[in-house]
């Protein structure tokens, strides 16, 4: 992917993934697979689905008890297996922060965290549970400048626009529809109209990262996602 007005290449890989549920072993092993895999293709940043660590389930008791505490032992346990990981990794995982529980996506550099982003747009009445988060932090690779929305954020134009305010140049977007088979195929071109109007409104680049298989009996997910803005 290249950045606009530089010559650097800034190289980003958006991993379509297995939904793993109640297993952070597996989902860390899955992440350390993928990011070999990515060195090997001198990938520089990698972007996973959300809640991916930890599960995605729409349940204050499984988030309660999957969730982590970013300043936690057993957090910085999850950080020292990422310490030889040379891209930088952008993960969803349940966060445990204060008392409340957040939808959070986690920036992280050779094991140290790098910044979290927290989902300010949540699904009613499925996850009021979690406590909005209200900031856009914009981080910077190489020298380009990106920031994150998480799924439903994208219905939404300010989540963007508060992106692209700050001169980022990239949008990631962790993401996990395992939905009803039915509402999958509705879906299936909805979800792309709406993060094409927020490139078009934002002129930002957009990179989606989303589970992929079946969830028995009913639920099937789409795949990882790439948009370019038009040249100007």
């Amino acid at each position: 992917m290249r950045q606009i007005r530089k010559r650097n290449t800034v190289r980003v890989g958006a991993c379509q993934t297995p939904e793993i549920i109640g297993d952070p072993a597996k989902a860390l092993a899955v992440m350390l697979r993928f990011a070999k895999e990515a060195e090997d293709k001198k990938a520089d940043l990698l972007l996973f689905p959300e809640c991916f660590l930890t599960g995605y389930i729409l349940s204050e008791t499984y988030m309660s008890n999957y969730a982590y505490d970013f300043e936690s032992k057993q957090f910085a346990a999850i950080l020292k297996q990422l310490e030889h990981v040379e891209p930088t990794l952008v993960f969803g995982a349940g966060e445990k922060k204060s008392g409340k529980l957040y939808n959070s996506a986690v920036v992280v550099k050779k094991g140290e965290i790098i910044g979290v982003y927290r989902k300010t747009h949540l699904i009613n009445p499925n996850e009021v549970f979690f406590a909005s988060g209200i900031d856009y932090p914009v981080f910077e690779i190489k020298g380009l400048k990106y920031g994150i929305n998480i799924c439903y954020d994208a219905q939404f134009a300010d989540a963007a626009k508060a992106v692209a305010d700050q001169n980022a140049k990239l949008l990631l977007l962790p993401a996990q529809n395992m939905i009803r088979r039915e509402n999958a195929e509705k879906w299936k071109y909805k979800h792309n109209e709406i993060r094409m109007e927020r490139v078009k409104e934002t002129g930002l680049w957009f990179v989606s990262s989303d589970v992929t298989g079946i969830r028995p009996p009913t639920n099937a997910a789409r795949s990882a996602l790439l948009m370019a803005p038009r040249w100007r």
